[in-house]
């Protein structure tokens, strides 16, 4: 594997919000379709819901950052003072 680029990036943020949204998915399906207890739902739930979100948000955070012309670039001097 090369370096990565900003394709790259967007891609593998675009592939992470595909997977995220099948975790959902399969939870859901899992606990409404009748094959598992309320209690296991509610206990998957809490273990999945925040990785699926912690996931999501890592894949629209690389599909969204521009590399080649960043906000916060070049940094400000650290000499210059606006009073």
């Amino acid at each position: 594997m090369g370096p990565m680029t900003q394709q790259r990036s967007r891609a593998l943020g675009a592939l992470l919000i595909a997977i995220a949204g099948a975790m959902k998915l399969t939870w859901f399906l899992g606990s409404f379709g009748g094959r598992r207890s309320v209690l296991a739902s509610i206990v998957l739930g809490i273990i999945v819901l925040p990785i699926v979100a912690m996931v999501f948000w890592i894949g629209v955070t690389l599909v969204v950052m521009n590399w080649d012309n960043p906000a916060d670039y070049p940094p400000a001097d650290p000499t210059a003072h606006d009073d």
